[in-house]
């Protein structure tokens, strides 16, 4: 049995501002939170890339202040440090920290390179591409040899989005300031944000948003049996595609489920331990309060069989696991039973529209309409419930592109409902467990390998105790 734990949060970037605004209301000063986000990125940024000389990019607003906090402190730890700005911040707090700074301060068109250059351009309200000075300077420093360091975000980067509004100057680490954003990881970020580093501002973080994390493995009860640790029901796909069907039901299996049953007319059983029904004989099943999940999808063509079983799914209420094939079917509205919907991005696009920029907020959209809970497939799988609540899981590896891998995820959804996760958490731990096997697989692995290498990852978990 497995229990969820609940990732770091992540915030928008007006959540970080209503944050951040308590905080001063509260009364935590401005001033005092840019000390705070000063210091710690100062700490970081020495932990990570130590230098003997650096360059300070500075911009006109709060994250400009930071950067001359930034510079203060790595000049007082002995590092030669040049500020790079068309003049200091206009207003508070930033204007107050710049005052602070007797260094060297060269115009942003005269940044030197250096062994690390700090980023402190632009922070997390840029919503508009970079002024043209801002992106000339950035391209003079492009391709030269120094450790480059993101305050909050690259700048550039939509902070919701992880959209670049420009061309940013990619990051190896990125300090973000109070907790993650969306667009850390999201869209360009995930390949300009390199390492990504929080900065505790010692005000409270509230978030229906976090990263996924690894659940936690608790011991099973001495006198468990198969039914109680879950029964799950995969209907087969079509002839010729049965494989797809067998990788869920083996998925489910791997992952803890205690019976497995394919409902059917014959494909090859992947293994001894898969039961099959015939469509009847299953269909008979729905009523048995033993069974605790139904996958639906895998290998499945967008056909009348696939019609009438969705159809009978949602009278049953069963929890759902819907993919591929059958998400083709799904009615534009309420699913009509508990469900986890797991498209790529081809998928989602033709049941709810079109992804766009912002993909959090696209599948939150499609998880409010459907009544379900939806997993969005991709290099960050993004799951959201329909009350709100989203999780981004950027724990995977690019070798997970294979087919039959989201077959397998499917499964592993199945499997953890049917051991009693309530569905969104039960997205949640599958993407991760799904993203720690595809880590382990390696390049050049298959999906039925993935299947296989899930009980290590299992007896790798930490204890539920």
């Amino acid at each position: 049995m497995l229990i969820p734990d609940s990732g770091a949060p992540i915030l928008t970037a007006a959540a970080m501002r209503a944050a951040e605004a308590a905080a001063m209301v509260a009364g935590t000063s401005a001033l005092t939170l840019m000390e705070r986000a000063a210091a710690g990125c100062a700490q970081a940024i020495l932990a990570y890339a130590p230098a003997s000389r650096a360059t300070v990019l500075c911009g006109p607003g709060n994250n400009g202040g930071d950067g001359y906090g930034i510079a203060l402190l790595l000049a007082a730890a002995g590092v030669n440090v040049t500020v790079a700005a068309d003049g200091p911040p206009t207003a508070d707090p930033a204007a107050s920290m710049a005052a602070r700074w007797t260094g060297t301060v060269v115009p942003l068109a005269e940044a030197p390179a250096a062994p690390l250059i700090v980023d402190a351009l632009f922070g997390t309200g840029l919503a508009r591409p970079l002024p043209a000075a801002t992106q000339a300077a950035i391209d003079r420093l492009r391709g030269t040899r120094a450790r480059v360091v993101a305050i909050d975000i690259a700048s550039g980067l939509d902070a919701d989005t992880g959209r670049a509004l420009g061309h940013p100057l990619a990051a190896e680490l990125t300090v973000a300031l109070g907790a993650a954003k969306p667009g850390h990881v999201l869209g360009d970020g995930a390949a300009l944000t390199g390492r990504l580093a929080v900065v505790d501002l010692g005000i409270p973080i509230d978030s229906t948003i976090a990263f996924t994390a690894p659940p936690r493995l608790a011991p099973l009860a001495r006198d468990t049996h198969k039914y109680r640790r879950g029964w799950v029901m995969v209907v087969e796909g079509t002839p010729g595609h049965g494989g797809a069907s067998g990788l869920a039901g083996l998925a489910a299996l791997r992952t803890g489920a205690g019976l497995v049953t394919l409902a059917g007319e014959g494909n090859p059983l992947p293994a001894l331990a898969l039961m099959r029904r015939s469509d009847d004989e299953a269909a008979a099943l729905l009523t048995d309060a033993r069974l605790g999940a139904v996958v639906i999808g895998p290998g499945m063509e967008a056909d009348a069989r696939a019609r009438g079983w969705l159809k009978r799914l949602s009278w049953a209420g069963k929890p759902l696991v819907i993919d591929a094939g059958a998400l083709r079917l799904l009615p534009g509205g309420p699913i009509g039973a508990p469900a986890v919907l797991t498209p790529h991005e081809g998928e989602f696009t033709q049941a709810f529209g079109p992804v766009g920029d912002d993909r959090l907020a696209a599948v939150q959209a499609a998880a409010r309409s459907s009544g379900a809970v939806v997993l969005l497939k991709g290099a960050a799988t993004i799951i959201a419930a329909p009350d709100g609540r989203a999780a981004i899981n950027a724990h995977a590896a690019p070798w997970l592109a294979t087919a039959g891998a989201g077959d397998v995820l499917a499964g592993m959804i199945a499997g953890l409902i049917a051991q009693g996760l309530p569905l969104f958490e039960a997205a949640q731990a599958a993407a991760w467990l799904h993203g720690e096997a595809g880590l382990r697989l390696g390049p050049g692995g298959i999906a039925d390998e993935l299947v296989t290498g899930l009980p290590a990852v299992l007896a790798s978990l930490s204890s539920g105790l």
